[in-house]
C-alpha cells in the first residue's frame, strides 16, 4: 500500500479511529492487523516471509535469553543471522550471483546453462530483516532483555508506518513505545500533520514531477547529450532526496499521530561540509546500524590503521550490496567508501563543524558544502545506473561536454525549493521549526500545498527504495 493512494487515504482514518477507541491490549493487535494488511496489500503470499522470520527471531531470542553458556547462545544467534540472511540472499541477490557467476564461466570460455528462475524481490525485506537482526544482536550482547509478548514483537517488526522504506528502528527504542505509547496530544497531531505534509510535499510535488525527466535520461544516456545528462544527474540528487526523506517524514508523520516517535532518519545532509559528515545525516538508521553492526564488530578503528581503512571499505562494499543487486550499487558503495577513507586520511572527518564568525569562514563553510555536493552527484550518477554500459555511456556522453545549456535553470529551481524546506531545519535544528510560523501563516501555506498536491502532484507513483 502506498502512502500517496486513494487507498490509504482511506486505511490511515480508520485505523486511527479503531486505534483511539481500543485500550492497550486491544490497540495492539488493531495495529498489528493493520500492518499485516498494509503490507499484504502488495503481494499477500509475502506476508508468510514477515511472519516466519518473526517467529524465529522471536524463539531465538527467548531461548538466548535464557540459556547461560556462551556456546549455545552463539548458536542460537548464528540460527538467527543464518535464517535472515538466507531468505533475504535467495529473494534478492539469487539471480544476480547466479547470473555473475554463468558470466565469470563464459568469459573464461566456458558454457553454462542459467537456472531459469523469476524471483519477486518482498517489498521491504531489505528493511525488516535488519531490524530483527538488531534486535536478536542486542539480546545476545545483553543490551535489553528477550521480549515475552509475540504479538507486541510482531508490531515491532511489522509495525506500518516504517515496514517498507525505513527508518530501521532499534528494539530498544521502539518495544518500549509499542508497549506502553504516548499520548496523542494536540501538539504531537500538529508535529504529525506538519511531518505528513512536508514529506508528501518532497515525494509529490518535486521528486515525481521530474521523474519523468530523469528516468528516460538513466535507462538510454546514449542517446543524450552531454548538458542533459549532466541536468539528470543533478536532478536524480534532489529526486533521490525528496523521495526518501519524504517517506520518512510520512512515516515519521503518521507514527506521531499514533503516539509513538519514530527516529529522524534524515538532517539536512546536501548541507554537509564533508561525505563523512553526509552519511551522518542521510539515512541515519542505515548508516548508524552498519557502523554499530558491522564496522565496529569487525574492528572499527581499534585494529591500527590499515585495518581500520579495510573496516571502512569493506563496510561501504557490503552498504552497496545491501542497496541493490548490481554490481553497480557495488561500485556506488566503494566509492563512498574511498571518499571517507581520503578524509580520514586528511584529517577532513575528525574536523569538527565551526559555526562561522567571519567571511572567510562562510566562504570556507560554502565552498566545503559546494564540493561536498558535487561528490555526492557524482555518486548518483553510479547509483540509479543499471549495468556498467549504462554508466559507462552517462560517463563518456558527459565528457562529450555538448550542448551544455540544456543544464538550463531547472536544477537550480528545484534545489532552491528542497533548500526552502532544508535551510531554516538546519538553521534552528528542528525540523518541526514551521510549527513556529503563525497560525496565520500556517495554515494559508498548508493548504496551499495540500491543493498544489491535489491539483498537479503525481497519483500513486512507488517511492524509490521500495525497490531496495
Amino acid at each position: 500500500m502506498l502512502f500517496n493512494s486513494l487507498t490509504f487515504c482511506i486505511f490511515l482514518p480508520v485505523v486511527l479511529l479503531l486505534v483511539g477507541r481500543a485500550g492497550l491490549n486491544r490497540r495492539n493487535w488493531i495495529l498489528l492487523a493493520a500492518s499485516y494488511v498494509f503490507y499484504g496489500a502488495w503481494d499477500w503470499r509475502f506476508l508468510a516471509l514477515l511472519m516466519g522470520s518473526t517467529v524465529v527471531d522471536y524463539t531465538v531470542a527467548r531461548l538466548m535469553d535464557a540459556a547461560d553458556d556462551s556456546p549455545r547462545r552463539k548458536t542460537l544467534l548464528v540460527i538467527s543471522m543464518v535464517t535472515n540472511l538466507s531468505v533475504l540472499g535467495f529473494f534478492k541477490y539469487f539471480n544476480f550471483f547466479i547470473g555473475s557467476a554463468v558470466s565469470l564461466v563464459q568469459s573464461l570460455g566456458g558454457e553454462i546453462n542459467r537456472p531459469a528462475l523469476q524471483i519477486i524481490l518482498p517489498v521491504g525485506i531489505s528493511f525488516y530483516t535488519l531490524q530483527a537482526m538488531s534486535y536478536t544482536i542486542d539480546v545476545y550482547w545483553r543490551r535489553m532483555p528477550a521480549i515475552q509478548s509475540l504479538r507486541d514483537f510482531a508490531l515491532y517488526v511489522a509495525y506500518f508506518p516504517q515496514l517498507v522504506a525505513g527508518p530501521i528502528e532499534r528494539a530498544t527504542a521502539l518495544l518500549p513505545q509499542i508497549q506502553s505509547p504516548g499520548r496523542v496530544t494536540p501538539e504531537r497531531i500538529n508535529i504529525g500533520l506538519m511531518l505528513m505534509i512536508v514529506g508528501f510535499t518532497k515525494k509529490m510535488l518535486i521528486a515525481d514531477s521530474i521523474a519523468n525527466i530523469t528516468g528516460p535520461v538513466y535507462s538510454n544516456p546514449a542517446a543524450f547529450t552531454a548538458g542533459e545528462l549532466i541536468q539528470a544527474a543533478y536532478l536524480y540528487t534532489f529526486q533521490i532526496y525528496c523521495d526518501f526523506s519524504g517517506y520518512s517524514d510520512i512515516a515519521r508523520g503518521v507514527s506521531e499521530l499514533l503516539g509513538i516517535r519514530l527516529m529522524q532518519n534524515f538532517q539536512q545532509p546536501y548541507l554537509s561540509q564533508s561525505v563523512t559528515e553526509f552519511w551522518r545525516r542521510w539515512h541515519i538508521s542505515l548508516s548508524s546500524w552498519l557502523r554499530d553492526y558491522l564496522y565496529i564488530p569487525l574492528g572499527g578503528s581499534r585494529r591500527g590503521e590499515v585495518r581500520t581503512y579495510v573496516n571502512v571499505l569493506l563496510t561501504w562494499l557490503i552498504c552497496g550490496l545491501w542497496h541493490g543487486a548490481a554490481w553497480t550499487f557495488v561500485v556506488w558503495g566503494g566509492l563512498n567508501g574511498v571518499y571517507i577513507a581520503i578524509e580520514r586520511f586528511f584529517g577532513i572527518a575528525r574536523t569538527p563543524p565551526v559555526t562561522p564568525r567571519s567571511p572567510g569562514q562562510w566562504a570556507k563553510r560554502v565552498v566545503a558544502t559546494v564540493l561536498t555536493f558535487h561528490l555526492i552527484v557524482v555518486t548518483f550518477i553510479v547509483f540509479p545506473s543499471p549495468t556498467f554500459t549504462d554508466l559507462w555511456h552517462y560517463l563518456t556522453g558527459i565528457a562529450v561536454l555538448d550542448n551544455l545549456s540544456a543544464v538550463g535553470m531547472l536544477p537550480l529551481l528545484v534545489g532552491a525549493a528542497v533548500f526552502l524546506i532544508d535551510i531554516p531545519q538546519n538553521a534552528a535544528n528542528d525540523d518541526t521549526v514551521f510549527l513556529r510560523l503563525p497560525w496565520w501563516l500556517q495554515s494559508p501555506l498548508y493548504a496551499g500545498l495540500v491543493f498544489a498536491m491535489l491539483l498537479y502532484g503525481e497519483r500513486e507513483v512507488p517511492f524509490i527504495y521500495f525497490q531496495f
